[in-house]
């Protein structure tokens, strides 16, 4: 059998074929409406969006890298709606002067845009696993290391004449569904975890997981009261009291595992009131002790390693509980496919705008990368889809192809070569 003819090649590279998927009428309007365009003359926010783009998916270290390859592309620009390649000053202004705000709401309307696609496989599965929520979220945080000061870090102080580094930290709220954040804020790294769970807006009914960092009584008080339910582990240190006898209890066996116990808990929290002054017509802020009434689960797994797990809902079995919190490892391999495929040790900008831009481009080029491998349902690693979308960026090949084929290109021989050398060729080294 001779070569597979079969080239698979369409008219379009296939950087070009995933910009298309882009609904660049959307992103035009919220440019206009956030008016980033203003005052630029030939670097608009769709050049920088694909600019930014190009870098992420190559993985290239510096913008000068990024601009230098795209102006290797020569005539293929003009699929991308380019003119030429920016210079590396130029592109380095944008990252410095354009708001990053653009990219952040743009990113929201793909989400938006996306959601009703990535959401539907998944919800399936996890019926079957016994997830009944429609509604299901996790929540954690990932720090990125910054060899800048731009961003107030984290960890100890240096010794000697040693400067201390810069971090970012990424708030994330996935949907448990679709593997798709739903929520991000960017912050110093410095920036306690607890603070930002006043900023979720969730709905009643719905249900959300997160790590034991964000143990915060107040907010979980305020959950409860509207209605929506969460799981959590609790802390170590953490001080409450059993009401009545155990809910469910039994001694595990040495190679057992699962549930083992169960109890009603009270928690003490403070809540800030307004009280009126006696006479007066001014008010004054008082802290009231209050009490939170919540279900403690205690589980043992595999390896014999024991949790305690609380939760506000009384209606899931114990058991449903702790599957739950399994689900948190979702946003666990979210973090690490976003830090394992994108380059987000080198920042193309040394400005907390620039690096912020560029935390969004990875997150919409993440997304991107999502709809690619759900969409031609590839049976494919997403770090396998992520280095083929980078091996083949310019090359004018089918990307449905790339992402889901993977067969040899030479199909395989009836009958084997003799590829020995000859006693003719073996004798020219005599």
């Amino acid at each position: 059998m001779g070569k597979d003819r079969n080239k698979n090649l369409v008219g379009q590279p296939i950087f070009k074929q995933i910009i298309k998927m882009i609904p660049k009428d959307r992103f035009d309007r919220l440019v206009y409406k956030c008016g980033s365009d203003r005052y630029y003359k030939s670097f608009f926010a769709w050049d920088q969006l694909v600019t930014m783009l190009f870098g992420i998916f190559s993985r290239c270290d510096s913008m000068r890298e990024v601009c230098d390859g795209m102006r290797a592309l020569g005539g293929r620009l003009n699929y991308l709606d380019m003119d030429c390649s920016p210079a590396a000053s130029t592109a380095g202004d944008g990252l410095r002067d354009r708001d990053e705000e653009l990219f952040r709401l743009f990113y929201f309307v793909l989400i938006a845009y996306f959601s009703p696609f990535l959401s539907v496989s998944r919800k399936k599965k996890h019926r079957k696993e016994g997830v009944s929520f429609e509604d299901f979220y996790a929540f954690d945080s990932s720090t990125i290391t910054l060899f800048s000061d731009v961003m107030k870090g984290v960890g100890r102080n240096p010794k000697g004449d040693g400067k201390k580094k810069g971090g970012l930290k990424v708030h994330m709220l996935t949907d448990v569904h679709a593997d798709t954040p739903q929520f991000v804020k960017i912050s110093e790294a410095k920036m306690h975890d607890k603070n930002f769970l006043q900023y979720l807006n969730l709905s009643a009914g719905s249900m959300i997981v997160f790590d034991k960092a964000y143990n915060y009584y107040l907010q979980f008080a305020k959950w409860t009261q509207s209605g929506v339910n969460f799981v959590c582990r609790l802390k170590d240190n953490a001080k409450y009291e059993v009401q009545g006898d155990p809910l469910f209890e039994k001694k595990p066996g040495k190679d057992e595992f699962g549930v083992y116990k169960a109890d009603h808990i009270h928690l003490r929290y403070q809540e800030t009131v307004e009280m009126n002054i006696a006479g007066k017509k001014k008010t004054k802020k008082v802290k009231k002790n209050k009490t939170l009434c919540l279900r403690l689960v205690w589980y043992k797994d595999e390896q014999g390693r024991k949790y305690r797990f609380i939760t506000n809902n009384w209606d899931i079995t114990d058991e449903e509980v702790a599957l739950l919190y399994k689900c948190r490892w979702s946003i666990e391999t979210c973090f690490k496919k976003i830090k394992q495929n994108f380059q987000l040790t080198y920042f193309y900008s040394d400005t907390e705008n620039g690096i912020k831009t560029q935390v969004w481009c990875t997150l919409i080029a993440y997304l991107l990368l999502q709809v690619i491998q759900t969409k031609m349902e590839s049976d494919k690693a997403f770090s396998t889809v992520a280095a083929l979308v980078r091996i083949h960026l310019i090359s004018h090949l089918d990307l449905k192809w790339v992402v889901t084929e993977g067969r040899r290109a030479y199909p395989k021989r009836t009958k084997s070569r003799n590829k020995s050398p000859t006693v003719y060729s073996m004798s020219l080294f005599d």
